[in-house]
């Protein structure tokens, strides 16, 4: 980046409000890939071509891209059921395991810095021959990844945060969900991308500094490359200029989260967050800091 693009003066980060009412109880989709491009979301999804083995009893498959063999599954809804239990179908009937497929990128970090990450990939759709939608949009190995541009303290690497987009039956599934599944279920994707000469640097919080030098972090919306040699992803191309207003997200706190691994611990809980007026569900979100999951 030149000097000129690092002095350049940016006006504040608009936070959107976080309180909304609950209206009706529904399970929640996964569905954000199928919204326009227009509209402001996080997402992570792309094409990558593979070969897939399903295991001995079909509950699990691997999907082999470039010599890496990453774990293939299947998103927690009927639907994404049904995707996976037609994906073994048309490997069946065909006899042929390379397929380009459509899936969501998960990654896990470890606590430990030095400790290298896991990829695996949701499985969201595979080419049936009609080059439609995003087969057409996207070329193998291509990703949308629209989300936070940030270090996060495990990862050397700067990320994009890909947080759980808001909306209405998403709260209400979260706020009637125990407290494992609810921090699960808000749990963000943390992708490393290789940006050179980015336009706005990733954000770092500096827990030493305070809060009015801390800086902001930018939403951010590309076109990646994912790079299995290194396992992260390279920029590509804009797809919109960088943002300081980011779309509602729902995030977990860090007392849910502690109260989450005291419960999977077997030890005494924190307690409960606090709720506003019985019908609201306030889920805080620290703009300031990375989360770690």
């Amino acid at each position: 980046m030149s000097d000129n693009q690092e002095k350049r003066v940016l006006p504040p980060i608009v936070k959107p409000k976080r309180n909304i009412e609950i209206t009706q109880t529904v399970q929640p989709t996964e569905t954000d890939f199928d919204k326009p491009a227009s509209e402001l979301l996080f997402r992570a999804v792309g094409l990558i071509p593979g070969v897939v083995e399903f295991s001995e009893d079909k509950k699990s498959a691997s999907v082999t891209v470039s010599g890496n063999k990453y774990p293939l599954s299947y998103i927690g809804t009927s639907k994404g059921l049904k995707t996976f239990d037609a994906l073994k179908i048309c490997i069946k009937n065909s006899g042929n395991n390379n397929q380009r497929l459509i899936v969501y990128p998960k990654i896990l970090h470890f606590p430990e810095r030095n400790k290298p990450h896991i990829i695996g990939f949701q499985l969201v759709g595979f080419d049936t021959g009609n080059n439609e939608g995003m087969f057409q949009e996207l070329q193998d190995f291509q990703f949308k990844l629209s989300g936070i541009w940030q270090f996060i303290p495990v990862c050397q690497v700067p990320c994009i945060s890909v947080f759980k987009n808001f909306t209405q039956d998403r709260l209400e599934f979260v706020k009637k969900s125990d407290i494992t599944k609810r921090v699960n279920f808000m749990k963000a994707s943390h992708l490393p991308l290789f940006w050179k000469d980015a336009l706005v640097l990733p954000f770092r919080f500096n827990p030493k500094a305070p809060k009015e030098q801390q800086g902001r972090p930018y939403f951010v919306s590309i076109i990646a490359k994912f790079l299995p040699y290194k396992n992260a992803f390279g920029f590509e191309s804009l797809a919109q200029m960088p943002l300081l207003e980011a779309p509602k997200f729902l995030k977990a706190s860090k007392k849910m989260k502690a109260e989450a691994l005291s419960l999977r611990k077997g030890e005494v809980a924190p307690q409960k967050e606090a709720t506003t007026d019985g019908s609201k569900f306030t889920m805080p979100v620290k703009r300031n800091k990375a989360d770690c999951n």
